[in-house]
């Protein structure tokens, strides 16, 4: 149950993310669709690849990829609901998927009892990169990429899963609440990692 649930929540909150860039860069009705729908399923596309299962399971998932069209269709047809508070929730739903994504990517691969290290890069990849394919098709630098802290967060849900002390559904799901706040928090206040910049000697 917790595994369906967390998977709803992500492809809502993906899907509505990447309709809000698609819209901000005005792309066409087309571009919307696709771009939403790469945002929802990117991220659990590359992680298949590289945990070893095959990427057609994501046509199973036909449940799943109603839903995200239908939230694309409610955003792009009723953009009002959100153009009041359009940054913090396109913000806000980043945010969500990501906790979502990254749970049920460490989730995947503890089933499959990878390794913990397996379970940190499930997570990573599935919270960050429909996001990371999003920004780079919209021509933007991605998030993960920048100072400010986000696949930090993927990574903590990976390493809180596979060190094997989360099970429970109440377990989970306060995980993904902090996860979440985290990520709400770390845009809000600021938080970012260190960065240095390259100076070539003249």
């Amino acid at each position: 149950m917790t595994w369906e649930v967390l998977s709803l929540i992500g492809t809502i909150a993906f899907a509505i993310s990447g309709t809000i860039i698609a819209m901000e860069e005005e792309y066409d009705i087309l571009g919307v669709y696709i771009l939403g729908i790469v945002t929802a399923f990117g991220g659990g596309a590359i992680r298949n690849l590289l945990i070893g299962v095959p990427v057609s399971t994501l046509w199973d998932q036909s449940f799943y990829f109603i839903i995200a069209l239908v939230s694309i269709t409610i955003v792009f047809v009723f953009p009002t609901i959100l153009s009041k508070h359009w940054d913090r929730w396109g913000n806000l739903s980043d945010a969500i998927g990501l906790s979502a994504f990254a749970i049920q990517g460490a989730m995947y691969a503890v089933e499959l009892n990878h390794p913990i290290s397996a379970i940190i890069v499930s997570a990573a990849l599935t919270g960050c990169g429909g996001g990371v394919v999003r920004d780079v098709l919209a021509g933007r630098k991605p998030l993960v990429f920048r100072k400010e802290i986000y696949a930090v967060w993927a990574i903590i849900a990976g390493l809180a899963l596979g060190s094997g002390v989360l099970s429970q559904s109440w377990q989970l799901y306060t995980l993904f609440t902090a996860i979440t706040l985290l990520r709400v928090l770390s845009y809000t206040y600021n938080w970012h990692l260190p960065n240095k910049k390259w100076v070539p000697k003249t």
